[in-house]
């Protein structure tokens, strides 16, 4: 939503300055170790030199715009070929980028940690890592592959006490921190251990939600992150051509103009982008695992939400189009509700961040993307988007599901099923569901 000038996108705000002293204002009364000036590492342009000499001729305005404009197509380029590798890739890109964010934001803490040499700070925040990412992946593996869990017998046995081997490796964890704690930097530590937890809840959380969402189908992976980077995309252009009115202290160089232009752009492409992706079972249909053939696959026949219907238009809306009903895809309805979110609330992502880089004075989280920063400051918008999902489609979208209810059926006792049988049995002829067995009682 930027003003001319600005280097970053809708969800993307790069503070003033490149270089600052970070106070960590965890000093205890007794000691002047911990009041120290560390220094938070500088970020630097990593434009490529090919790049530069062909834009040398541009005033930095113009040249900005266009190194952003070259590495933005590169990364939807990107975003299409992983697209059509499948699900599993995605699967694999998700946790890189849930790795890349997490060291992002460790290593500004390390930078001030470090400069204490105090212990194991970079070591347990890499070991509660994977400590989170065992409980929620091994979760999905339970929820989604029971089949294949419950006919190996290793894994049997790692399902069933998953989450007391879990909670053991966290523990293990905790214990190494308080045997590392240090005298006259105990403040500054539980505040490190803060910083470390509350990266796991943004990161890796967030990342277990977008795979709990790409297994609904790949639809509601696709089009969420779509309207982000539209959003964030036509924001950028409408503030860096029109924009005038400041839309928020905390981004001084967001614009009203960008916000606005960047919502009705959104909501438009989310409308289009379902309607050509909902013909499609490939992109509708859940990801599941084939027990017969040992391997992901995305079949099945759609449900009502992605088959087109007949919708009568309100009144006010036929004098204007003259048409009387509208043929569409219940999905693009949800669509709008998608769009909106990532217009309206997904840039709340972009100001968090925003508030955070200031906080250290820094301009971007790393500078692994030339003219984008880091990997952090192009999702930063994507986690709030991704539980806005989740929550959305387990609160209007999803329903019982009969394949995990006999998943978990199969699991009980022989004794337990028969008495699960019989009473559900019973049910049925009650209500009139099983005529034959009436008749057979009578």
């Amino acid at each position: 939503y930027f003003v001319e000038g600005q280097r970053g996108g809708g969800c993307k705000q790069t503070s003033h300055g490149s270089e600052s002293e970070l106070k960590d204002g965890a000093s205890d009364s007794d000691s002047k170790v911990d009041s120290g000036p560390p220094e938070v590492p500088v970020t630097s342009d990593d434009t490529p030199e090919v790049l530069n000499k062909a834009l040398s001729g541009l005033s930095s305005r113009w040249r900005n715009w266009w190194v952003r404009g070259i590495l933005t197509m590169a990364m939807i380029s990107f975003f299409f070929f992983i697209i059509y590798m499948g699900p599993i890739v995605l699967m694999m890109i998700v946790l890189c980028v849930q790795i890349k964010c997490f060291q992002e934001i460790i290593h500004i803490g390390y930078s001030v940690y470090h400069s204490y040499h105090l212990p194991w700070f970079r070591s347990l925040s890499w070991y509660f890592l994977l400590c989170v990412n065992y409980f929620f992946y091994g979760e999905t593996v339970t929820d989604y592959f029971f089949s294949l869990v419950q006919r190996e017998e290793p894994l049997r046995i790692l399902s069933k006490y998953h989450r007391f081997i879990s909670f053991a490796l966290y523990l293990t964890g905790f214990c190494m921190f308080v045997l590392s704690l240090v005298k006259k930097h105990y403040r500054l530590q539980f505040y490190m251990f803060g910083w470390t937890h509350v990266t796991l809840l943004i990161v890796v959380t967030q990342s277990h939600l977008i795979i709990h969402n790409l297994f609904e189908g790949m639809i509601w992976f696709i089009v969420p992150i779509s309207c982000v980077i539209c959003n964030d995309i036509m924001a950028y252009m409408f503030g860096f051509f029109f924009g005038r009115t400041p839309l928020i202290k905390l981004s001084p160089k967001k614009t009203w103009e960008g916000f606005i232009g960047g919502f009705f752009a959104t909501v438009v492409f989310g409308i289009l982008l379902s309607y050509v992706m909902a013909g499609y079972r490939y992109f509708v249909c859940p990801v599941e695992f084939n027990n017969d053939t040992n391997r992901f696959q995305v079949d099945c026949e759609p449900s009502e939400l992605f088959q087109l219907t007949d919708y009568v238009l309100p009144a006010f809306l036929e004098s204007f189009t003259g048409w009387t009903t509208v043929r569409l895809y219940p999905f693009q309805i949800h669509s709008v509700a998608l769009s909106a979110f990532a217009s309206i609330m997904g840039p709340f992502g972009g100001f968090f961040a925003s508030g955070f880089k200031r906080a250290f004075k820094i301009k971007d989280f790393a500078n692994t993307i030339p003219g984008h920063g880091g990997i952090m400051d192009r999702f930063d918008c994507q986690y709030l988007m991704a539980t806005f999902v989740n929550v959305y489609i387990a609160s209007f979208i999803r329903g019982p599901n009969p394949s995990k209810v006999i998943q978990q059926l199969l699991a009980l006792r022989p004794d337990q099923q028969l008495y699960i049988f019989n009473s559900l049995k019973t049910h049925l002829t009650e209500r009139g569901l099983l005529p034959a067995l009436e008749r057979a009682a009578a």
